[in-house]
């Protein structure tokens, strides 16, 4: 049955699953059947919402909100709504059950009821079908709070309101209604805590309000010790012990479903209990207890944080000892919290700023960006300083445009000193490299101050410089010295930066291993902000390396890493990293996906280089699939000398694809030019494939009677390299031209030898291209199918009929084979001869029902 969207409340975003067993009950109603659905859930998530909407949806059927039996109606059709049953006494309750179970006997009753998720169902209510309302995810979070506030919430405010909401519509709506119109749009600061949504609390907490007092003590004890830990971690089940609790108390609570205990920690079973535990306890209480955990804490940091949430105003001496012990090595969620607290001790305006972006950078290396943005925004009443741009800089760098990160981190750098401005000018360089533009890298590069303590970085500065300045061997020099002089331990963004120098000067093995190292040391030490970063490194090592499959493992990881994290300019790289490995795979429709991904994040935020890395992976799917034109023209804007419109880094790795393409599709002048480029390149570059690469383009644009040396020069070439992929293709490339040289027994070496390399290394369309080859040169492939309706046919006459049943013109099907474009008019008509058809939509309903192709595929043809 469909509703029109109109009647359902704002409340009900995101319930799909609910509403349609709500939409299901009635319609059941409507057919003369009758059915009974129970709904539970936490206070606030949309229970009577959800009868409101059932009573709206129903009409014209009646429909009654039983409130006492006599309301009944004495015949049906009927809805019954019981809306919060866990309230009822028992004794009502039955009563208004056995008068449902007489009225369904005579007429159709459907029945809704609801209970709160922590009340166990009566016997009365076993066995019935029970659906549970959860919170809400952030997409449907996000979309009410657009609702209630007209799109006006400020980006950061909207973020924050959604994390503290924790999935609740009710408080996410008392959140908002509590706040001014400028503290929404990001105009005035946030107050810490929030207000708003204390009927909601109340109702949180109200199954613990007769619980004894040694259970509600130690529920408060448990609720204020989450103060100093990473939300989830739960409370130390000694140190509550050793504050005054008592283990009975954690008996009764547990018994309560408020708390359950395991692994030595409480855990409450919602984290609005925790909150609502504290916001229901009188200030001097709160206090008290914070002041018995501070005794009890062994803890130097924790015992710290604790007494400042015990202190009632400002106070310099304990803030300064708080932010003191948070610069001690520390997991930086604690380094965080500490640093928040020493800011809300703080009186003096400037200090206070000085620990708040201290506190957002420790939120940032946490991987929790929501945090650290919500943190930065406490600042907004004072002028923002280095560190708060800095900082600001650095999140837009993994979730913003490239060119606001590059400009913000450049501004900290003028207001900071410098060891922290050399990290906010290395963000630039970063932002700069992602936007492809030259000039402003080596702007920032060149602005780094000299680093005693870090002398590779200074060599890593020059010899990167130098190679953007055209420099090429003295800035290849430089680089190896980062790439050889990396010490067996070292921190993880040092070798991510040998792993960048590696691939710059083209020792891909040694990338790699700097990679795999870095993303070891961040798993094992952290920052958890750079795990998405290291598995990008990696990932892009692989799959320089052609190891295509661990690329697309790595990428995936990342992938996963980068979205839990809140890093999206992060997984745009790693959907172009998993185009290009898909379109080696031969998976058209995922490389397809993944470009989309990558172009649809990479153009809003100027990240040229994944851009680039899309087009790149859609045009070697085009060659996989045999569109030399399309692949063509796609790469022609990456490559070609002139305005440069891909990417610094990538042009010339692209270079071969696109003098394959260029060839097969009569570009040969363009080709020509850009081989001569790679040629400089390659003199320059430690790249093992890059040789080998070039001798294949030579041989493609070689005259006749020097082709096939050139190709056995490339194959000898690619013997002294790793990459079977690249291999393969260049003994595709060599036995088509055998084959269409008449040499068909000559190709059929090289064409074997391309099938199992591209068998091998998993790139299953270029291994159909070569089988198609293969079977035009008059070899039986083994895996080919059965005889079916093409038996009749030659090889060639097979190959063609596919394509056109695929959908392709006479002319493309000339380009794919390397064939005249009369050649294919003529195997066409005899193909339609000999299978006695007379269309190519005949042909493809014929290799359609023969499964040889999909029905989409039909209707393309069909239209073509």
């Amino acid at each position: 049955m469909t509703v029109p969207g109109a009647l359902r409340p704002p409340e009900l975003h995101g319930h799909r699953e609910v509403i349609a067993a709500v939409e299901s009950l009635v319609g059941s109603l409507r057919a003369g059947r009758g059915g009974v659905l129970v709904l539970t859930g936490q206070p606030g998530l949309g229970r009577t919402a959800l009868v409101e909407y059932a009573r709206a949806i129903c009409a014209p059927v009646p429909s009654v909100q039983a409130v006492a039996p006599a309301a009944l109606p004495q015949e049906g059709p009927l809805l019954v709504c019981v809306d919060d049953v866990h309230t009822w006494h028992p004794v009502a309750l039955a009563a208004l059950l056995a008068d449902l179970r007489r009225l369904s006997a005579e007429s159709p009753v459907a029945v809704l009821l609801t209970l709160a998720e922590h009340r166990c169902p009566v016997g009365e209510l076993s066995g019935l079908t029970t659906l549970r309302l959860g919170p809400l995810d952030d997409g449907a979070a996000a979309a009410l709070l657009d609702g209630l506030t007209r799109g006006t919430a400020d980006p950061v405010v909207g973020a924050w309101l959604i994390r503290e909401a924790a999935g609740n519509p009710r408080l996410l709506t008392a959140l908002v209604e509590a706040l001014a119109p400028d503290q929404l749009a990001g105009r005035t600061p946030l107050p810490d805590p929030l207000p708003g949504g204390e009927d909601l609390f109340d109702d949180y907490a109200a199954h613990i309000d007769e619980l004894p007092d040694d259970a509600r003590f130690l529920l408060l004890l448990a609720a204020a010790a989450g103060e100093h830990e990473p939300d989830g971690a739960g409370a130390d089940l000694a140190l509550l012990l050793r504050a005054g609790g008592d283990p009975t108390g954690l008996a009764h609570a547990e018994a309560a479903g408020a708390v359950v205990g395991a692994g030595g920690r409480i855990h409450f079973t919602h984290p609005l209990l925790r909150r609502a535990v504290l916001r229901r306890t009188p200030l001097d209480r709160r206090r008290a207890a914070h002041a018995r955990l501070a005794a009890a804490c062994r803890d130097h940091l924790a015992r710290l944080v604790q007494l400042a949430c015990a202190a009632g105003d400002h106070d310099a001496r304990l803030a300064g000892a708080l932010a003191d012990a948070a610069t001690a090595p520390r997991p930086y969620a604690e380094r965080s919290a500490a640093l928040a607290r020493a800011a809300a001790l703080t009186a003096d305006l400037p200090l206070r700023t000085d620990r708040l972006a201290d506190a957002a950078e420790a939120s940032r290396l946490a991987g929790d960006p929501v945090r650290a943005r919500a943190l930065l925004a406490r600042t907004a009443a004072v002028p923002a300083h280095g560190g708060v741009h800095r900082v600001r800089g650095l999140l837009a760098l993994a979730d913003g445009p490239a060119a606001d990160a590059r400009e913000a981190l450049l501004t900290a750098a003028v207001l900071l000193p410098p060891a922290p401005a050399r990290h906010a000018l290395i963000g630039a360089a970063e932002a700069a490299w992602a936007m492809g533009d030259v000039a402003a890298y080596q702007e920032a590069m060149a602005r780094l101050p000299v680093c005693a303590d870090d002398p590779s970085l200074e060599v890593y500065r020059a010899g990167m410089c130098a190679v953007l300045a055209g420099r090429t061997a003295e800035g290849h020099a430089l680089l190896r010295r980062c790439v050889d002089g990396v010490p067996t331990t070292v921190e993880p963004a040092g070798l991510l930066r040998a792993g960048s120098a590696a691939l710059v000067v083209g020792e891909v093995e040694s990338a790699c291993a700097a990679g795999a190292r870095a993303l070891a040391a961040v798993r094992a030490y952290g920052p958890d902000v750079l795990l998405p970063r290291a598995l990008e490194h990696l990932a892009y090592g692989e799959l320089r390396a052609g190891r295509h499959t661990r690329a697309r493992a790595h990428a995936l990881d990342g992938l996963g890493a980068a979205h839990r994290i809140g890093q999206p300019n992060v997984a745009v790289s790693l959907h172009a990293v998993l185009a290009l490995a898909a379109s080696v795979e031969g998976d058209a429709d995922a490389c397809s996906a993944h470009a989309a991904a990558a172009a649809a994040g990479a153009g809003p935020h100027g990240l040229t280089q994944a851009a680039t890395l899309a087009v790149w992976a859609v045009a070697r799917a085009d060659l996989a699939a045999g569109r030399p034109a399309d692949a063509a023209a796609r790469l022609a804007p990456l490559v070609a000398p002139g305005p440069r419109r891909g990417h610094f880094a990538v042009r010339m790795l692209a270079v071969p694809c696109f003098v394959e393409a260029a060839v097969q599709a009569g570009r040969t002048a363009e080709a020509q030019s850009v081989t001569a480029e790679f040629t400089r390149w390659t003199a320059a570059t430690a790249d093992r494939l890059a040789p080998a690469q070039l001798a294949r383009c030579r041989a493609l644009l070689a005259p006749p009677q020097q082709t096939a040396a050139a190709y056995e020069n490339a194959l000898a070439h690619h013997d002294r390299s790793p990459g079977e992929f690249e291999r393969a293709r260049t003994q595709l490339l060599y036995g088509q031209w055998l084959r269409r040289r008449r040499r068909t027994r000559d190709a059929r070496g090289p064409l074997r030898d391309a099938l199992v390399g591209f068998e091998r290394c998993g790139a299953r369309a270029w291994a159909d291209r070569s089988r198609g080859e293969l079977r035009a040169a008059g070899e039986a492939v083994a895996g080919d199918s059965g005889p079916g309706p093409l038996a009749a046919l030659t090889p060639q006459q097979q190959r063609i009929a596919r394509h056109v049943a695929e959908g392709a013109t006479n002319r493309e099907v000339a380009v794919r084979l390397s064939v005249s474009h009369r050649t294919v008019d003529h195997h066409l008509r005899n193909v339609f001869a000999a299978l006695g058809i007379r269309s190519r939509v005949e042909l493809s309903r014929l290799l359609a029902g023969d499964g040889g192709l999909p029905d989409r595929d039909v209707e393309i043809a069909a239209h073509l």
